[in-house]
């Protein structure tokens, strides 16, 4: 068993990252014909916070030759635009365009959702494998044991109920969606307890999985989450740490095969829309599948929203006090030209040499 183990932690690991040039001409050109020809309006989240440019992307690859020396191959996803400073020939590095893996019937797109649900078809991409958003940036060594151990994902289980946000009511649908698909697959009485009564679907999963859900490792908040998830006798939402996740092309495969009408549908939509349901589906389908080693992940990647004032996350970023920072594009108005300056000189002061990744 030892052996088995050795070797599994010894299996491969790639990096997936995705990146968009929202000032790319062409690309606006070719979102706004769509936009038109789509007839889209209320029901798509087509805010300029997802596609613009914070011209720091050089600073996330010197913090993965610096910190993640270890990783096999670094997947580029992109429309089809790169940073005038990419070294493309690196050797770790793989330009993945979007017609190189998403099916033609779902192109052009410019849904996140439809390029993250399929990531699995990337060309010789590793069975585990970290996705990153190009906003998570590595500030400290971190080992391949952070994101998988034994040949399964580290990850922390943790509910939270969905919570109507009218400032961003497609997310909001979104979160609920993927709520009720997994609900739909992970009852009590279907998957794990036969004589279960029906309306303990909630309780019996945990009764089930209860290391999973009340490891004492986790936040203090989301452990008593979980408590209080007992009193409902469904599930009510999920808390996925927004950072890097750690994802197996065996769950990819497996959610295809369960869900293909629904996963085609949400792939068919051009931009973000409320029928939805995201790639943290994958993650939780893992986790209620007991694939998972549970830890506090929670502690891993530290999450800033840009705002008017954000001396903590310059502070982390020159000192590199966290391990991860994911540096969220804010979803309320920010003067962004300041943000993006201030933001932008700390990651400069905290890694001022180039790495391999940029052209000399």
């Amino acid at each position: 068993m030892r052996k088995k183990e050795n070797r599994r932690e010894k299996e491969p690991i790639d990096f997936v990252i995705t990146w968009v040039d929202g000032n790319d001409p062409k690309w606006q050109e070719e979102k706004d014909k769509t936009l038109i020809a789509q007839g889209l309006g209320g029901h798509i989240d087509g805010r300029k916070e997802r596609y613009r440019d914070w011209d720091n992307l050089q600073y996330w690859f010197r913090g993965v030759e610096k910190y993640a020396p270890w990783v096999r191959k670094i997947h580029f996803v992109t429309w089809g635009h790169m940073p005038e400073w990419l070294n493309v020939d690196h050797p770790k590095l793989h330009i993945v365009k979007h017609e190189d893996f998403i099916p033609k019937e779902f192109l052009p797109t410019f849904n996140s959702h439809t390029i993250e649900w399929n990531l699995h078809r990337i060309p010789g991409l590793t069975e585990q494998f970290v996705y990153f958003n190009d906003d998570m940036f590595l500030l400290n060594k971190v080992k391949p044991t952070h994101f998988f151990k034994h040949g399964k994902p580290v990850d922390m289980l943790a509910l939270q109920p969905v919570v109507a946000n009218k400032d961003n009511e497609v997310m909001s649908y979104i979160y609920l969606n993927n709520a009720i698909l997994l609900a739909k697959h992970f009852d009590g009485p279907k998957m794990f307890v036969a004589a279960a009564e029906e309306s303990k679907d909630n309780l019996v999963h945990m009764k089930k999985q209860p290391g999973a859900y009340f490891h004492v490792g986790y936040p203090l908040k989301y452990y008593c989450y979980n408590v209080m998830e007992m009193a409902f006798p469904r599930f009510t939402g999920f808390y996925t740490v927004h950072g890097p996740s750690p994802l197996k092309k065996s769950t990819y495969e497996t959610l295809w095969q369960a869900e293909p009408e629904l996963l085609r549908k949400v792939c068919s939509h051009p931009f973000r829309h409320k029928e939805d349901v995201s790639q943290y589906v994958i993650r939780e389908w893992q986790k209620l599948s007991g694939d998972f080693v549970n830890k506090n992940s929670y502690w891993l990647c530290k999450y800033f929203d840009v705002s008017e004032h954000n001396e903590k996350l310059l502070r982390m970023i020159r000192k590199h006090t966290g391990k991860i920072a994911c540096v969220n594009d804010s979803n309320h108005g920010i003067d962004f030209e300041k943000a993006k300056a201030e933001i932008n000189a700390a990651f400069a002061e905290g890694f001022p040499e180039r790495s391999a990744f940029e052209c000399e």
